[in-house]
């Protein structure tokens, strides 16, 4: 059994995010918290919420309770480009230079060992 979380227009580049979701993306659900504690990245910050939605969703999709009896993991994690905020930024000559603040959505999948 599986439940999803997704986080919509997070203001941070992909690539940035990436990162830091490679770190998490197979392993169980209490590592990949520590790990996210612990890594000194924005990032860290809004997955670790993420994952704890997903595992709040997995609770209530199950109907049983605490997810600690059993052995949750983060079955899939990927990131996908948001829209992109374009801006001028002034430059010499009266030119213009285009400055893309770039967002992202990040999916989240937690599942348990289905034996």
């Amino acid at each position: 059994m599986e439940a999803v979380a997704k986080l919509r227009n997070c203001p941070m580049s992909p690539r940035k995010m990436r990162l830091v979701v490679d770190l998490i993306r197979g392993k169980k659900v209490n590592q990949a918290l520590h790990i996210l504690k612990f890594t000194k990245k924005e990032a860290s910050e809004w997955l670790e919420k993420l994952l704890l939605s997903a595992i709040n969703n997995w609770e209530q999709k199950h109907g049983e309770g605490a997810a600690d009896d059993y052995e949750l993991f983060v079955k899939t994690a990927f990131v996908d480009g948001g829209t992109v905020l374009k801006r001028f930024q002034p430059a010499p000559h009266g030119r213009a230079h285009r400055i893309r603040k770039r967002r992202n959505h990040v999916t989240l999948i937690v599942a348990n060992k289905e034996i």
